[in-house]
């Protein structure tokens, strides 16, 4: 009773219609991340290689350091904090547990070899291109899966709420 006199039924709406809307727009995010990667390179390690080595055929130049820094230095933290909230809003659903660690797992790990991708290609050996585009690959999937899960779950909390039934 006191879930509907308080007005926490509107409240839990309210909350739920400002993550899907959250939701949506991490969709948007997820699609330019793509669309960036896709922009400068496809999934050809020549392709990755010309981006950070370049070419002097082509006159263009290999990806400084600095440039590599500043850019590192912005996605570990906005990528951090995406996942985290992401991985946050999987573990209030009601998946199962294995589901919510392999999911996490995977958009964690990704997300740091997809930065740690360019350093190696640039620094290390130009080999670790197929590292880069494996790693790119496993964040857009894993990123997918963790969007799919938590809309899944948004929408059919929505229904139950609708419905008037929270459980």
């Amino acid at each position: 009773m006191r879930y509907f006199v308080t007005g926490e039924q509107h409240r839990k709406s309210l909350l739920n219609a400002l993550v899907l809307m959250f939701l949506g727009y991490i969709v948007l995010l997820w699609v330019s991340n793509g669309m960036m990667y896709f922009h400068r390179m496809d999934l050809t390690s020549e392709s990755v290689k010309l981006y950070y080595l370049g070419s002097e055929e082509q006159f263009k130049p290999p990806r400084s350091y600095e440039g590599m820094l500043e850019v590192s230095h912005f996605h570990l933290f906005s990528m951090g904090m995406l996942v985290v909230t992401l991985t946050h809003l999987m573990l209030m659903t009601d998946f199962s547990v294995r589901l919510k660690i392999w999911i996490s797992g995977l958009t964690y790990v990704s997300a740091i070899a997809d930065e740690a991708g360019g350093w190696l290609v640039r620094f290390v050996h130009p080999q670790f291109a197929y590292f880069k585009i494996g790693a790119f690959v496993l964040l857009e999937f894993s990123l997918a899966a963790l969007l799919i899960v938590v809309i899944f779950a948004m929408i059919r909390a929505r229904v139950r709420m609708h419905h008037g039934n929270p459980g």
